[in-house]
């Protein structure tokens, strides 16, 4: 693959965060397709390359055999070119941060889902963060859409990790897959279920209280339907609140992470509100979801599916789509709240 084959991204383009380099190192592996990304991380407060992301391209860098410029915390330009396909094995990385390692699973993945026979990976790191899908998000919804596809992972928590203390560590065994079908999520039917809970690790139990209190208020559940939970293998403090909506078509998953000077009320209080948007749009695929559904359809058999409106994420991540691979994605408004999204490869 010669670098005229190479893709030319704008890091501060649309959501101008962590989202545009981990894509394209995704699609890169997959594709074998080289690519150069400027101004990474140009929209955030602390631009350029910080731990999390830096240990997302040195993964896969070894997955790929890659040549990389640009690969230091700080970097505000990357080049990444892949020398040969991914391999299938065992591998351990650890972000030395209260990183997301669930972000680095997803950079990963699609790669190792390709590859010749099986692969294990290990992660260390952040397991529950703000801005990042919780392990229940990934474990219970993200998971079961990718088997629908054709997809077999399995994933274990093997303990909680924290910011700013870090020191989760979770597992995933991947086999590759033999047959893709492609995805249709136009209903969600009833809702069965509305379960919550709040974990806390080393922190005073009346702040897990009072977020149960205000779940089972904002949803109308009773305390029994919303556990406390509290973790004793995590390294350090931390918190957060949990709401799954199980319905006819799959369950959908809302998190919210407690942060320090933010009150408990209020980070429960900001689950609540997702998941009546969410239940007001009758729709079975939520923002996250949606937004992360896209790179698998889009390497896959394509698929449609009802959501909410799409976020800016969701919008960065169609024009990265279309940088790397031919495919067509439509977004189109439905009655009310409802956006259609179709994925046609």
């Amino acid at each position: 693959m010669s670098s005229d084959d190479a893709v030319v991204l704008d890091g501060g383009h649309g959501e101008g965060g962590g989202q545009i380099l981990r894509t394209a190192l995704s699609l890169s592996l997959h594709t074998g397709r080289p690519f150069r990304l400027k101004a990474i991380r140009a929209n955030r407060d602390k631009p350029g390359l910080r731990p999390q992301h830096l240990l997302a391209v040195v993964a896969a860098q070894r997955l790929g055999g890659a040549y990389v410029e640009g690969a230091e915390v700080g970097s505000k330009e990357l080049w990444f070119e892949p020398k040969q396909a991914v391999v299938s094995g065992s591998y351990f990385f650890d972000i030395g941060t209260a990183g997301s390692t669930l972000l680095v699973f997803q950079t990963l993945l699609p790669s190792l889902l390709s590859a010749r026979g099986p692969s294990s990976l290990q992660l260390c790191g952040g397991t529950h963060n703000v801005k990042a899908p919780p392990f229940e998000f990934i474990e219970r919804v993200f998971l079961p859409r990718l088997a629908q596809l054709g997809h077999r992972v399995t994933l274990t928590l093997v303990k909680p990790g924290f910011y700013p203390v870090g020191g989760g560590k979770l597992t995933a065994t991947i086999e590759p897959t033999q047959s893709i079908a492609p995805l249709e999520l136009l209903h969600r039917g009833e809702v069965v279920a509305i379960r919550a809970e709040v974990l806390v690790s080393k922190l005073p139990m009346h702040i897990a209280q009072r977020e149960q209190t205000t779940l089972c208020e904002r949803l109308g559940i009773r305390p029994a339907a919303c556990p406390i939970h509290q973790l004793t293998t995590s390294a350090g403090p931390g918190n957060a609140v949990l709401v799954q909506i199980d319905s006819e078509s799959g369950g959908e998953l809302f998190s919210a992470i407690g942060e320090r000077g933010v009150p408990a009320e209020q980070v429960a209080a900001s689950c609540a509100d997702e998941v009546h948007e969410f239940l007001t749009a009758a729709v079975p695929v939520g923002e996250h979801l949606a937004d992360q559904l896209l790179l698998p359809l889009a390497l896959g058999k394509g698929g449609r599916f009802l959501t909410t409106r799409p976020s800016l994420h969701t919008l960065t991540q169609v024009d990265t789509l279309r940088a790397f691979v031919p495919v067509e994605i439509s977004i189109e408004q439905q009655a009310g709240l409802a956006h259609l999204v179709t994925v046609r490869t």
